[in-house]
């Protein structure tokens, strides 16, 4: 038996989680990817309210990043290795490239963006479980000494702050909509320890409104729970009815799809990329050349932050995913452990000394 997810997100802090056991519609293929069995599909579509969900279904994997795909024929078989290979070169591990990124950070501030799950800890069934190592701990901890380092991720900031337990971090959780600065003395002079930024507080609200309303719908639905995360809402399958219809009575909120995770969000135009450049701008590097912001991120949802890198022509954006995806991102990792060996400070110090350290 296995949980799927499914989140809302807003911005003064809700997350409401609802996890349902194995009855989903969807389920997970390899990488973290979305499949929808067509038997489920069909069973669904010939009960009440079939063509609604089949709707849904269809809108919701139209928004969805799809894995990188080519068409195979007869003519033009290519295997899997191939297409890896091809999408390697267009995105070359991180690792064999680190000479790269360090020479182009000479004379320039490292500044550290992390995504949480499958970045800093692995992705797990029970999302209450998902721990970082503590050699991971140490590895983020060392690198936040000599930079500036920010924790970006769709759960609420005050979960996000109990896995990571490092003060000295800036952390922006519901996907940026909830940032705060060090709890604990910084030494960067460009740096604001008392750094916050709340864009979607009006939402709060409307959003713990949604809460209960999903607590008295999926009581009865075995398997099911619903956690309150401040700014998010998650939940699969027999749930994703229920949610549907609720989030149809609140215009002001919108569902997308992120990894095993449906969302739920305020319609404002914010994301990881609006949040990425807000802390630039509260470091002091908002038009600055002296920057190099570094990214590492596994999600469909880290790809704001990617394409902000990429309009900007600033610093790096990298994919951790073992699977080839469409992305923004300029480099790759395969998982987990080789982010927590990038983010090592001595393979910068000692392949950099030219690198700004305040």
């Amino acid at each position: 038996m296995t949980n799927q997810n499914v989140v809302v997100s807003d911005a003064k802090g809700l997350a409401i989680a609802v996890a349902v056991a194995n009855q989903s519609l969807f389920s997970s293929a390899p990488g973290g990817c979305i499949t929808i069995s067509r038997n489920k599909l069909q069973r669904l579509e010939t009960g009440g309210g079939g063509a609604r969900i089949s709707a849904w279904v269809d809108s919701m994997r139209a928004s969805s990043p799809p894995r990188t795909t080519k068409s195979i024929t007869s003519s033009n078989l290519i295997s899997q290795d191939e297409e890896k290979s091809s999408w390697t070169l267009r995105h070359p591990s991180a690792l064999s490239m680190f000479e790269q990124i360090t020479n182009a950070s000479k004379g320039k501030q490292i500044v550290m963006f992390l995504d949480y799950d499958g970045t800093l800890s692995p992705i797990v069934e029970d999302p209450d479980r998902a721990y970082m190592s503590n050699e991971m701990r140490k590895a983020v901890r060392a690198v936040a000494r000599y930079f500036p380092t920010a924790i970006v991720s769709g759960r609420c900031r005050d979960k996000v702050y109990s896995f990571v337990r490092l003060a000295e971090l800036y952390y922006a959780g519901s996907h940026g909509m909830d940032i705060k600065g060090p709890s604990k003395c910084s030494k960067y002079k460009n740096g604001n320890e008392s750094v916050l930024c709340q864009p979607a507080t009006e939402f709060l609200p409307m959003v713990d409104e949604v809460y209960k309303i999903l607590l008295e719908k999926t009581k009865s639905i075995p398997g099911s729970r619903v956690e309150h995360n401040k700014f998010c809402i998650s939940s699969w399958a027999a749930l994703a009815e229920q949610v549907r219809l609720v989030i149809n009575e609140y215009p002001k909120l919108r569902l997308t799809q992120g990894r095993k995770v449906l969302e739920i969000r305020p319609t404002i135009k914010w994301d990881k990329g609006k949040a990425l450049e807000f802390l630039l701008e509260s470091l002091g590097y908002a038009n600055s050349n002296e920057v190099l912001p570094v990214y590492i991120g596994d999600d469909r949802t880290d790809e704001d932050a990617f394409k902000v890198l990429r309009e900007r022509g600033q610093g790096f954006g990298i994919l951790v995913s073992k699977v080839p995806k469409e992305t923004s991102a300029s480099y790759s990792l395969q998982e987990p452990s080789e982010a927590r060996i990038l983010s090592s400070p001595n393979l910068y110090l000692s392949l950099n000394d030219a690198c700004f350290i305040n």
